[in-house]
């Protein structure tokens, strides 16, 4: 007999995904040029020049044998070191291999991290608005993922009703930041109150209670905005981190646990990382991947269009009477709709050629997610095109 759960998951694919094969479907009718598809965070920019040097120059003069056999269960002891080196260099706190397991991207990170621990029955925290692929990623491990409502004036943290929510079953908090889908990044002020808390309640319930740092943008941060390492505020942190957006390289599948070395037990917890791995069925990335992500592990590729994009949308979308926080980072932008059902909203500009998210499902209903991953020109194209849906739809 098939699984019921899964099988109920079909009825609930993610908007976002639909959003875009309808994009897709639509750039096949009018030419893909012609539709300004702001659904999918996909990286528009080419991987660093040296990323691809690297690989190049390994398949050229490295034992095939080296580069695709099976890695050890924790990741390749050499890229585990540079990764570690990389993180003290930027970051000043003493990481070494030990705290470090490598990963299959960001979600491969989470994966490992939230079963590191909770049990079935377990509550996570997080902040709205959040990536709904939370909901799959925490809700198939067993625990229980409990949602903080957002605090829309800022998009930082709700403290009033995260403490609310902060009971003794809550095992883990879970953050995002700079963050999907609202492009703010948690400020110091922020990390330190948060860190106050836990460490608080930690004593107060008798159990560490572990921040899960989701951070694939942690690169893709504007001029001028306060971005500190979460890691410094709070010893029980695990950073997950993905290079999908910082060198462009989502299909590749990789990223990190790294377990803060002032974590009680963080060794363990990288070896316990690899035991997860053999129930879930997570072994390892693919070894040539880690071994060229290791050459780079300081650089990123040229992300500055993101932020030139970032104001162009942003002055745009202001002028035309929308209220939306400016982003710190990322390649998102979430505004808030004009008229209360944002789900209505993004329908009504499909006719216009414009794909928009819906807020609904990061937690926020009434905004509207914008990933602006896609080539400044068509960013400008799509001026015309908002401002025709706004003036239509809504006489402004």
């Amino acid at each position: 007999m098939l699984v019921q759960k899964y099988k109920d998951m079909l009825s609930g694919k993610s908007v976002i995904r639909q959003l875009s094969e309808f994009a897709a479907a639509r750039g096949k009718e009018i030419g893909y040029e012609n539709v300004f598809d702001y659904s999918l965070g996909n990286p528009s920019v080419p991987v660093p020049k040296e990323f691809t040097d690297s690989m190049i120059s390994m398949l050229s003069t490295r034992e095939s044998s080296k580069l695709h056999g099976y890695s050890p269960s924790l990741g390749i002891t050499g890229v585990r070191e540079a990764i570690a080196a990389s993180l003290e260099r930027r970051f000043a706190i003493p990481y070494r291999k030990e705290h470090i397991f490598m990963a299959s991207g960001a979600a491969g990170a989470l994966a490992h991290a939230f079963r590191l621990v909770t049990v079935p029955g377990d509550e996570i925290l997080t902040f709205a608005p959040f990536f709904p692929e939370y909901h799959p990623y925490v809700d198939l491990t067993g625990a229980v993922l409990k949602v903080v409502p957002p605090d829309t004036e800022s998009f930082q943290i709700n403290f009033e009703a995260f403490e609310e929510m902060l009971t003794k079953k809550v095992m883990a908090v879970l953050i995002n930041t700079p963050n999907n889908p609202s492009g703010i990044v948690y400020s110091t002020g922020t990390l330190k109150r948060l860190a106050d808390i836990l460490r608080e309640k930690s004593v107060k319930y008798g159990h560490n209670i572990y921040l899960i740092s989701d951070e694939p943008y942690r690169e893709i941060v504007f001029e001028g905005v306060d971005s500190p390492c979460v890691s410094r505020f709070y010893d029980n942190t695990i950073m997950c981190y993905s290079y999908s957006k910082s060198l462009s390289l989502p299909g590749e599948r990789i990223g990190y646990v790294a377990v803060n070395p002032a974590c009680k037990d963080a060794e363990d917890m990288i070896n316990m990382c690899g035991q997860i791995s053999r129930g879930i069925g997570h072994n390892c990335p693919p070894s040539i991947i880690q071994l060229a992500v290791a050459q780079v592990a300081d650089k990123t590729a040229d992300l500055s269009v993101y932020e030139t994009n970032m104001n162009i949308l942003y002055k745009e979308l202001v002028k035309l009477g929308f209220t939306c926080v400016k982003p710190g980072g990322t390649f998102y932008i979430f505004p808030k709709a004009l008229e209360e059902d944002a789900k209505l909203f993004s329908q009504k500009a499909l006719k216009y050629d414009l794909i928009l998210v819906p807020g609904d499902t990061f937690g926020a209903p009434g905004y509207f997610r914008m990933a602006y991953c896609i080539d400044t020109e068509k960013v400008e194209r799509s001026l015309a095109a908002l401002r025709k849906f706004v003036e239509c739809e809504y006489g402004k």
